[in-house]
């Protein structure tokens, strides 16, 4: 299967946009396209990609900023954990947060919940609720010959998400990466929603925020 997936820094905060497409049947899941949505709609053109579904990790602004724009484009359902529903609502306080114009929103048509599986042609990515630095932080995970995670702002490397948000929990935070991510074998490739990449081995052995976790 060969398996396309490209990465785009975007936004005033540099959120890490996945999107991951399969070339066979010309599908993809568009995951935290925060901003720059021309840049994601480049992509997908280069590669003949049709936005199955676009994905949302968790609600803070800088992940779901450009949403509704690119649901418009593609017609792709937007699905999220509705935890971060309430967050959500709030873009607009969030906007103000930051100092910018707050987005349109955009509909929103699944919830997503534990052992939901997201899927474009042959690509199923599996759904886990991590929460901690939102109620509703989910982490994806593909399974196969391109294995991977996309934990969000749950899991950095050698750091974690913030907690200080609304909503953030640093006991539930940790707790989610024990209990989950933590389960992963050490050589499985983890793709944050910042900053580079990195492995469940590496951050076992070189995170601090992650010492006694194991």
């Amino acid at each position: 299967m060969a398996m396309i997936h490209e990465i785009l820094p975007v936004g005033m905060l540099a959120c890490n946009c996945s999107i991951v497409g399969d070339e066979s049947s010309a599908e993809a899941i568009v995951i935290d396209p925060g901003d720059e949505i021309d840049r994601v709609r480049e992509v997908l053109d280069r590669h003949h990609l049709r936005v199955k579904c676009i994905v949302a990790t968790h609600a803070h602004i800088d992940h779901v900023g450009g949403i509704e724009r690119l649901q418009n484009l593609t017609g792709a359902p937007v699905l999220m954990h509705e935890a971060d529903w309430p967050l959500y609502q709030n873009l607009a306080a969030q906007a103000a947060w930051l100092g910018v114009r707050a987005p349109q929103m955009a509909r929103v048509e699944q919830f997503l919940n534990e052992g939901d599986v997201v899927r474009a042609g042959p690509l199923a990515l599996d759904v886990f609720p991590t929460p901690g630095h939102s109620p509703g932080s989910l982490s994806l995970y593909l399974p196969g010959e391109n294995r991977r995670i996309f934990s969000g702002d749950t899991l950095f490397r050698e750091s974690i998400g913030r907690t200080d948000l609304w909503g953030g929990d640093s006991g539930q935070i940790l707790r989610s990466i024990r209990d989950v991510l933590l389960k992963f074998p050490d050589d499985t490739p983890v793709f944050p929603g910042h900053g580079p990449s990195t492995t469940i081995g590496e951050e076992r052995e070189h995170n601090p925020f992650l010492r006694g976790l194991h």
